[in-house]
């Protein structure tokens, strides 16, 4: 049974044992809504069950805590959806996606448990994620059933031009590249967004205080935490542009230099003592003052900490740069499919939205029905080569466009009227009409507008995601990065800084000399391919249905519409649509068939495609799906989670899962 507490009591019973009692009346502790909170007491919720039946905390070191640390592995085999009636949270890491539930737990809504994941996942998966990154979030309100899109994505400096990731000297023709690589300089490092866009959306829909919601990350960091797989594996890969820099080697290395390795207990208090201001200050304390000092001191560094004193081009970013950044809350894109769904995902700077809407309106115009995955059941089964072939087809007449087309919409307009002129029906049947079922188009063309603009195929890297249903039916599907592994490789007060401006295109002509919508300007977001990503069911907002999302740098679109055609085309449960094979194409000749899941067979897939004239490309990939989904089971109101089980994440809710 719910029983319900009003968010002004004095540190009484669930939310005292979570986060205790905090007297300060800085603005950044008092409580957004005072409306009653529906605080969980249920002992088990938040935990999860180990294989003889009995209940288990994440991070207690017990048998069977999914948090205990193992190496990093291509594929968890087994994995299947979990259920609850009130709250969920998924997350590639066991002890973020704890963080978050414990804050659902003690009534706080979607929103406060994603800064909550959020926190944790700076410190424990850093090579996706960061406080001084970006992040996108769709956010649905259960109240208003309004969707609303916020933008915490990274802007360049004021005193950027569109040279700036090709030349040390932008006004010199002649000036040598940025040192030692345009990611690895100063350039790389944008003006962070992502705490600004938590703070925008917890005015309006926080429950929880502000400096409530640090408490779990603030202690993993200062107590310490068992190093995972993939954390392990990242510092490894990453360990001598790491060296470069004193706090990183001091975090990320032992005593003697060596790379932290799985199991070792990695402490970070500056992670610590930066969240605990936050907590205490808002995240004003990340743009102005002496942490957003030491941010400028980082990014202008010209020599590396290392003993060479290796040569580094510094960032032009300025403190008026950091305060002056403003999240956005932007329209969402939303798309009806089949008359019977309604899709609404990111737009832009992100290109990822515009471009899975498009897919679903090709695909609209085929069955896709009949093309369902073969034995579902096992691990949501073998794709059919039909299946991939219109799916992927579709993808590439979707990437066409974007490559050509979509940028930060603030700088450089979409052709016609907009993101309604891309997604115009009629536009995308004329599209769908240059797909040959027998034969793979290779290369598609974009869509002509009669707009002249360069060709953009700058590559993305690395992200995590994280999807949460609340006790009050908000849902919130946020995707955030740090961009590549580890970001920029500069760390300051226990946080990395991300290299979000190589997301640009370092060029701002393609090979035709046409300008590149997505080229650097000043106080320009780059170009994203993330697609957190919401689905109604009817024509409106109203009756949540399911919340996905993935990392995966440039294919994002990819994992996103895999689990959703799974979804919705195909009748997979949550975990079978995350686990299903990834596939799809971006505009180029490779069809991408992710072998990660080494016991199935997909030679007769493989040998299919090739038919169709696919050239396959049959690696492992590396997606981070998290997704939720309501249903109706014995007429009770249930949530369904799916994690992939490609990363190390969980799903967590009330009751034992």
């Amino acid at each position: 049974m719910q029983k319900k507490y009003s968010i002004t009591m004095t540190c009484a019973l669930t939310i005292l044992a979570l986060y205790g009692c905090n007297d300060s009346n800085d603005s950044a502790s008092t409580p957004t809504n005072p409306s009653n909170l529906i605080v969980d007491t249920n002992p088990n919720s938040c935990s999860t069950v180990s294989e003889d039946g009995t209940n288990v905390v994440v991070g207690s070191n017990q048998s069977g805590d999914p948090a205990a640390p193992e190496p990093a592995s291509g594929y968890r085999l087994g994995l299947k959806t979990k259920y609850s009636d009130q709250y969920m949270v998924v997350a590639n890491t066991p002890l973020a996606t704890k963080a978050g539930c414990d804050v659902l737990k003690a009534g706080g809504s979607a929103v406060d448990a994603a800064i909550a994941v959020q926190a944790v996942l700076g410190l424990v998966e850093p090579q996706s994620s960061t406080i001084a990154g970006s992040a996108f979030m769709m956010y649905y309100d259960a109240a208003s059933k309004k969707v609303t899109a916020y933008d915490g994505r990274e802007t360049a400096p004021a005193a950027a031009d569109e040279y700036y990731l090709v030349r040390q000297n932008q006004a010199d023709a002649n000036s040598a590249a940025p040192v030692p690589s345009a990611r690895r300089s100063g350039r790389s490092i944008g003006v962070p967004g992502v705490m600004k866009m938590f703070e925008m959306a917890h005015e309006e829909h926080g429950k929880l205080a502000w400096n409530q919601l640090f408490n779990n990350a603030i202690s993993l960091s200062s107590h310490g935490f068992r190093v995972p797989g993939r954390l392990a594996d990242a510092i490894k890969a990453n360990a001598a542009n790491l060296a470069l820099d004193k706090n990183a080697m001091q975090t990320y290395f032992d005593a003697d230099g060596q790379a932290l390795k799985v199991g070792d207990t990695m402490k970070n208090v500056a992670y610590a003592e930066t969240l605990q201001k936050i907590a205490n200050q808002g995240a004003k304390a990340l743009y102005t003052g002496q942490i957003a000092q030491n941010i400028i001191d980082k990014a202008s560094q010209s020599v590396g900490d290392d003993s060479n004193r290796t040569p580094i081009t510094p960032s032009l970013m300025t403190l008026s740069d950091l305060s002056n950044y403003q999240a956005k809350k932007r329209e969402a894109i939303c798309t009806n499919y089949r008359n019977a769904y309604h899709i609404c995902t990111m737009p832009p700077p992100s290109s990822g939205g515009i471009a899975v809407a498009q897919v679903f309106g090709i695909l609209e115009n085929f069955d896709l029905s009949q093309y369902a995955p073969s034995q579902s059941d096992n691990e949501g089964g073998i794709p059919s080569v039909m299946g991939v072939h219109l799916v992927s087809e579709a993808e590439r007449l979707a990437y066409a466009d974007r490559d050509k087309y979509v940028a930060d919409t603030d700088f450089v307009a979409l052709p016609g009227k907009g993101v309604s002129t891309l997604l115009d029906k009629d536009y995308l049947k004329q599209r769908a009409a240059l797909i040959n079922k027998d034969q793979s188009m290779g290369v598609a063309q974009a869509g002509n507008f009669n707009v002249q603009a360069g060709i953009d195929r700058t590559v993305e890297h690395g992200t995590t995601q994280f999807t949460i249903v609340d006790a009050y039916g908000n849902v919130a599907s946020i995707t955030s990065t740090v961009e590549s592994s580890m970001g920029s490789f500069h760390m300051v007060d226990g946080f990395l800084l991300s290299n979000q401006l190589t997301d640009f295109s370092a060029n701002p002509v393609d090979s035709t000399g046409a300008l590149v919508a997505n080229r650097v300007q000043a106080n320009k977001r780059p170009r994203s391919t993330m697609a957190p990503t919401l689905v109604f069911k009817g024509t409106a907002p109203g009756d949540f249905y399911a919340a996905t999302g993935s990392p995966g740098g440039g294919t994002i679109i990819q994992y996103v519409v895999k689990t959703l055609v799974g979804i919705l085309d195909w009748n997979l449960d949550a975990q079978q649509a995350t686990s299903l094979v990834n596939f799809g194409a971006t505009n180029s000749v490779l069809t991408n068939i992710d072998t990660s899941n080494s016991t199935l067979n997909l030679d007769n897939l493989v040998a299919g495609l090739k038919e169709k004239g696919h050239i396959v490309n049959a690696g492992a990939q590396s997606s981070g799906v998290s997704t939720i989904m309501q249903l109706s089971i014995n007429n009770q109101k249930k949530y369904a989670g799916g994690v992939d089980p490609r990363r190390e994440g969980l799903v967590l809710g009330n009751g034992a899962l």
